[in-house]
């Protein structure tokens, strides 16, 4: 068979699927920005306000930030050469895994290049054979491919229905597992509500388990400081927690980490495929993540001002037809259903300057669609009262 059939018949088959994503309203497409990330945002050559950032401090366009990356390129350089363990670990890598352990309250932290890499290199690290890995059903799919990659390595794996502890506890009491790994998210990023830690750091405690934390969405918001979700339910910096946030949301930089025990902290040093086979993240945006850093632990009134926008949007839309999910976070969806109707809601209100995208399965279960509406404290109370408005005239 010629290389140019061979082409036709495996693009063909390519082309079929896709055509199938396009027939149930799947297909997604990228939109292109011509400006920073911020509240307002230049989009395909259309000025919109920005609902769709996970940028919830406001802080991804900061200039302070903006201006240590840059000094730390110039001394630094643009990349670090290697991986952490050959010889691409610098000194604005040990700086920043230093004060994010001092400002978690763990003694050690690793640091990644982004949070997909730190919750892939945990999870199956911890458990293989003869372990048993618990998770959450909602969980974010990063947890989800870490979970099958200790499947692979030979841990039992069992799914748990969403923040339902009492199923937890049955699965964690008839578990006869060497080692047991409970996975789950803090603040679930396509519902925006809380895992209830404190009951789930119980079993962690009572059944002897290792407590796996992705806390994207409360890192920098969540808790005094915004040190994250621990802070907000006053839990401990437990040697049973490893704690993975991440630096390209609140922070608003990019990257993540893993905070633990120095003991859990060395062994992923040592065993984890994911942070030892990976080109550490250049040194310069090190640097700007300790200034971000220091954003976040004076961002009080960032922090005000997000949840004041937040109660604003909630208050705004009681009674919309739609409903809204019980989230008392910056994530704020509103579920639409089925797939067209929930893109043709977003087209409306990008049609007006307001860029509210749309989530659909399988990233939500089916049935489900929403817009996925983040708040920043970026936002001011004239943009909330115009999403607010806009929604009601089109729902």
């Amino acid at each position: 068979m010629t290389s140019h059939l061979i082409e036709d018949r495996l693009s063909a088959e390519l082309a079929a699927q896709l055509k199938e994503l396009a027939t149930t309203g799947l297909t997604r497409r990228r939109r292109v920005l011509e400006s920073p990330c911020g509240r307002l945002a230049t989009v395909d050559g259309k000025n919109v306000l920005n609902f769709a950032a996970n940028d919830y401090l406001g802080l991804a366009g900061n200039a302070e930030i903006a201006r240590a990356l840059a000094d730390g390129a110039l001394q630094w350089g643009a990349g670090a050469g290697a991986s952490h363990l050959v010889s691409g670990h610098l000194a604005p890598h040990e700086a920043l895994e230093k004060e994010i352990s001092a400002f978690t309250g763990f003694p050690r932290a690793l640091t990644f290049s982004t949070g997909y890499l730190a919750n892939l290199a945990v999870t199956p690290t911890l458990a293989g054979r003869g372990d048993a890995v618990f998770a959450d059903k909602l969980n974010h799919a990063s947890l989800i491919d870490a979970m099958q990659l200790a499947k692979a390595n030979g841990a039992d794996v069992q799914r748990y229905p969403h923040n339902d502890v009492a199923a937890l506890e049955k699965m964690l009491a008839a578990s006869t597992a060497a080692r047991k790994v409970i996975v789950t998210d803090a603040v679930f990023s396509m519902d925006g509500d809380l895992a209830p830690l404190p009951l789930i750091f119980a079993l962690a405690e009572r059944y002897d388990a290792w407590l796996v934390i992705d806390d994207a969405h409360g890192f920098g918001v969540l808790g005094p400081y915004g040190q994250g979700s621990l802070g907000h339910f006053n839990l401990p910096a437990s040697p049973r927690v490893l704690l993975m946030g991440t630096l390209g949301k609140a922070a608003g930089v990019g990257g993540a980490f893993v905070a633990g025990s120095a003991t859990a902290i060395e062994y992923l040093l040592q065993k984890g495929r994911a942070y030892i086979f990976t080109t550490a993240q250049p040194p310069a945006i090190a640097c700007a993540l300790l200034k971000s850093l220091h954003l976040i632990k004076n961002g009080d009134t960032l922090r005000a001002k997000l949840m004041a926008r937040i109660g604003q949007l909630r208050d705004g839309l009681a009674g919309l037809q739609l409903k809204l999910l019980p989230s008392l976070t910056a994530i704020q969806p509103l579920v639409v259903g089925e797939n067209d109707p929930a893109v043709a809601l977003s087209k409306a209100l990008w049609e007006r300057g307001l860029w509210v995208p749309a989530i659909r399965p399988p990233t939500v279960p089916k049935g489900t669609a929403r817009l996925r509406i983040s708040v920043s404290a970026a936002h001011t109370e004239a943009d909330i009262t115009q999403l607010i408005t806009a929604l009601k005239e089109l729902s």
